[in-house]
This record gives structure tokens, C-alpha cells and sequence, in this order.
């Protein structure tokens, strides 16, 4: 998908959730400011060379869910690649997987990120109206590759492949650099984490995030599937759970 075809969903967002697009256009100048300069530049074609064409896995953060078993999937002359959504950088390490990329808000356990991104990893940042003290208490410490994004126009610098939370994000991201089939693993948008500090709010977040991966079922180019936690893969229904954790 296109930013043209994913921005009147973001508007629908925005007024769901009252967002300020002000608000969010100085975030992504602050990110800008504190990105490195090779950040900035050439951050489609970096994250593309990441993925190359291959098959995709998307980890998410469903409670649970862990990291993806990947020795159960078919052999293949190339390895998936891997992307992840925020903390589940975390889950990936612990299994032994560094991502290819990682996508992140910079609202879960950070460290590992870093660490994920000293071993190679590519971290592409969101800045959103409320994470300026995040991006800038811990952008300046990541040390290796960065790419930066909003969630308005691809500009200075800044990518915008469509989604709203990180997981959907990260969905879009390998969808938007030509992956030619993206497996979602760790998605449950039914399930809310008991630690919560706002489980409506929360709710309402992954619902939105719901429907920005139903639009891309639907409009997106790549083959949507689900990967459960008891191993099944079928092929993604839009406006049914993802993925029942056991």
C-alpha cells in the first residue's frame, strides 16, 4: 500500500482518538533532530535491502505467544526475514533470533532493542505526540543502523508505510518494502495484558490496529497469513481474532 491509501485511515484515527497532528509534526522534527545524519538518509532502500523479497515474519506481542519457533517452518533456499514490533525484540534475543528489523515507539523494554540493534538490527523509530521525552532519552543510545517514521507524509527523511500500532506497523513496513508474503506471529487483539495500566484505552488501540490490518488484507499486495501458537498457518480473515492464544 501507498501513504495515499493509508492516510484516510489515519485521519479516521486521529479523531477516534483526538490526536494532534501538530502535536505529531513536532514530534517528527524533534525525532529528525536527533537522528544521526546517515539515518535520514536513503531509509526506504535500507529497510528494503533488509528484506529483499523474502518471505516475512512479523512478531507481535499477544500474551504468551514468545518468540516464533521458526525450525517449524518449511526449508527454503533463503531464510525469512524478520520483523518485530517493540518488545518483542526482547522475546526474539531470548530465543537466540536477532531481527532484521525492528519497529518501535519506544514504550516497551528499550534495552533490548538496543541490543538487538548493536547486533545488527535496524530500529525505525515512530515519533507520535507523546513519546518526545522517549526519543529523546533513548534515541541518542542506540548505537548501530536507525531509520526514522510518522504518521504523516514520507518527508525529511522520515518513512510512513502505513499502520498505527507497532505490530500493524510492522506488517505494513514489510508489505510496503515488497515482501511477498507476511506471516503474523504474536497478534491477539483480544486479549489485554493483565500489567495494563489502561486496558480500555488499550482496547480501543488494538481495535484500531485491527482495522488498519484488515485494510491491508484487503488493499495490500502481499499474501496475509496468521501463524498460531499451536502451529497452524492460515490465511488472514479480515474481522476475525488473528490469533487466539492457548
Amino acid at each position: 500500500m501507498r501513504y495515499r491509501q493509508w492516510a484516510p485511515e489515519y485521519e479516521r484515527i486521529q479523531a477516534e482518538f483526538g490526536y494532534s497532528f501538530e502535536k505529531e509534526r513536532a514530534a517528527s522534527e524533534r525525532l529528525v533532530a536527533l537522528l544521526p545524519g546517515p539515518a535520514r538518509d536513503r531509509a526506504e532502500q535500507r529497510i528494503r535491502a533488509r528484506i529483499r523479497g523474502r518471505e516475512t515474519i512479523v512478531v507481535g506481542l499477544a500474551p504468551r505467544a514468545g518468540a516464533p519457533p521458526v525450525w517449524m517452518l518449511p526449508r527454503s533456499e533463503e531464510p525469512p526475514a524478520l520483523v518485530v514490533a517493540d518488545g518483542a525484540a526482547e522475546r526474539c534475543l531470548a530465543a537466540g533470533l536477532v531481527p532484521d528489523v525492528i519497529v518501535t515507539d519506544l514504550d516497551g523494554p528499550v534495552p533490548s532493542e538496543i541490543t538487538a540493534n548493536a547486533r545488527g538490527a535496524l530500529v525505525v523509530i515512530h515519533a507520535h505526540g507523546d513519546n518526545v521525552p522517549a526519543l529523546e532519552r533513548w534515541t541518542p543510545q542506540f548505537p548501530r543502523e536507525l531509520a526514522g517514521s510518522w504518521a504523516g507524509p514520507p518527508e525529511r527523511g522520515l518513512v510512513d508505510f502505513g499502520g498505527f500500532t507497532d505490530g500493524d506497523r510492522a506488517a505494513y513496513l514489510a508489505e510496503g518494502v515488497n515482501a511477498p508474503r507476511v506471516l503474523l506471529y504474536g497478534f491477539d487483539f483480544e486479549h489485554i495484558d493483565a500489567t495494563e495500566s489502561s486496558p480500555e484505552l488499550k482496547r480501543r488501540k488494538l481495535q484500531a490496529g485491527r482495522r488498519a490490518l484488515d485494510l491491508l488484507a484487503r488493499e495490500g499486495r502481499a499474501r496475509l497469513d496468521v501463524w498460531s501458537t499451536d502451529g497452524t498457518i492460515v490465511p488472514y480473515a479480515p474481522g476475525e481474532p488473528p490469533d487466539p492464544v492457548a
